[in-house]
């Protein structure tokens, strides 16, 4: 049995201001900015830049105790998360518990261009936040 992993779907990158680090992405690097999105209830915003068939999530928290926010607090800027992509979440999330890995979510959640989400646990993953993501509506 496997995950269906399909591929790497985006890095995501926790910044303190997505006014200062899109500069660099767009700019320095030359990516293409694919648009900004508010995740409410993530407590996110992200700038979304392609880089051939994967993208570059670059997120900022909206609020300090928002998890992005938690982590950029005590982690500082950085990679924050892995996101592979996914023919379907639920099941990539419960083959992934069967397996022995300890999830952050049960269930699928909204997340940016109409994903569906689930996190694994870092505890349970060497230490990388793993996403897993199945595409919806507005994702290229």
């Amino acid at each position: 049995m496997s995950l269906m992993i399909r591929k790497i779907a985006h890095i995501g990158v926790a910044v303190k201001s997505l006014d200062a680090a899109i500069p660099y992405y767009r700019d320095v690097l030359g990516l293409e900015l694919v648009g900004i999105e508010e995740v409410a209830d993530q407590k996110i915003r992200a700038a979304v830049f392609s880089v051939g068939d994967s993208t570059i999530e670059v997120i900022e928290s909206t609020s300090p105790d928002g998890p992005v926010g938690k982590f950029v607090e005590k982690n500082g800027e950085g990679i924050h998360h892995l996101c592979f992509d996914v023919a379907d979440t639920a099941r990539a999330l419960a083959e992934a518990r069967e397996k022995g890995a300890r999830l952050i979510d049960e269930t699928p959640r909204d997340g940016v261009h109409g994903m569906k989400i689930g996190f694994l646990h870092p505890k349970s993953t060497f230490g990388v936040l793993t996403e897993f993501a199945q595409e919806g509506e507005g994702h290229n």
